[in-house]
């Protein structure tokens, strides 16, 4: 039986980008588009509210915040005063909401969009239908210096999402959720990034090759997982894995929170399946931290789009304690 995580945090429309900086837990609620931190003890602060959807979190060397604003598709900076000022414009980049975001040690932002109006989309088809060919638009990783201009972008990725940093920093991990894989892009000297390279698939290779087929075989297979959409199905299936935030687990591993269903999945290189924690509802951020550095913490919805995710409140911060 899989180790159960618990609520400690609800009431919040949409849960997203959980980070740990100064001893507290940060983390933006992007239906309401507010920025949070969390001391784990406890009520969370309301730190800031920002314009067009609170998005991606990270911290410049100096301690001012870098949040993104996804509708806005722009990157803001919090200055000591509290005010928000226009960090990046990512109008000409983006071809829909911007989306996570890492800030490394020196400053440099690494920040993901839809390339689509993703939820316009699936409000109207089933995520399934995606994947008739060509497949979903793709888009860059746009990479930003400490003060904001562009260094250049990525190749493009299928809805380039959560990431993090592995081999001391050479290498940026990250979660393509609608191609279901974690990907690996070289950090060059000057912070742009290189070639992709697969590190970890998370749906089966016939299930990918089937999904995209442009015959029959690929109507039938996309009819039957959109049966995925329905949640009392997704919650009985074991794959694929759309992996949304991502964050370092133990030796080289990565925890991935699965945005089909209530689960964060501990993945080692190559793909293959090492732990699993389930929680409560569908998850979307996922990160080991807490003031022992052992917790688990999943941020849970019942539902991404966040219209109706306003309206509901339904968004949970859950927790498991990993046995050391």
């Amino acid at each position: 039986m899989r180790p159960q995580a618990t609520v400690v945090l609800d009431g919040f429309g949409t849960l997203e980008s959980l980070r740990w900086h100064d001893g507290a837990l940060w983390f933006c609620d992007f239906a309401h588009g507010t920025v949070h931190r969390w001391d784990t003890l406890g009520k969370p602060e309301t730190v800031v509210e920002v314009p067009g959807r609170a998005g991606g979190l990270g911290w410049l060397p100096d301690g001012r915040m870098l949040v993104v604003s996804m509708d806005g598709r722009r990157v803001h900076r919090q200055e000591p005063d509290g005010s928000l000022v226009v960090h990046a414009d990512l109008g000409d980049i983006a071809g829909g909401p911007v989306n996570d975001m890492l800030v490394d040690g020196q400053g440099r932002a690494y920040v993901g969009n839809f390339g689509f109006d993703y939820h316009g989309f699936v409000r109207q088809q089933p995520n399934a239908m995606l994947y008739a060919p060509p497949g979903p638009p793709r888009a860059p990783i746009a990479c930003l210096s400490p003060e904001g201009e562009l260094l250049g972008l990525s190749e493009p990725l299928v809805f380039p999402n959560g990431c993090f940093l592995i081999d001391e920093g050479r290498t940026l991990l990250v979660a393509e959720t609608l191609a279901m894989r974690l990907t690996a892009l070289p950090v060059l000297p000057d912070g742009r990034l290189g070639p992709p390279r697969p590190w970890a698939p998370l749906v089966p290779a016939w299930l990918w090759k089937s999904l995209n087929h442009p015959g029959l075989r690929g109507r039938i297979t996309r009819r039957v997982s959109s049966l995925l959409d329905h949640q009392a199905i997704a919650d009985r299936s074991d794959t694929p894995i759309a992996p949304d935030g991502i964050a370092p687990g133990k030796d080289g591993t990565a925890w991935v929170a699965n945005a089909l269903r209530g689960e964060c999945v501990r993945v080692g290189p190559g793909g293959t399946i090492l732990d699993r924690v389930a929680t409560s509802q569908r998850t979307l951020s996922c990160l080991v931290a807490g003031p022992r550095g052992d917790t688990l913490y999943a941020a849970t919805v019942p539902t991404d789009d966040p219209e109706r995710a306003a309206g509901l409140n339904g968004a949970r911060l859950e927790a498991y304690v990993l046995p050391s």
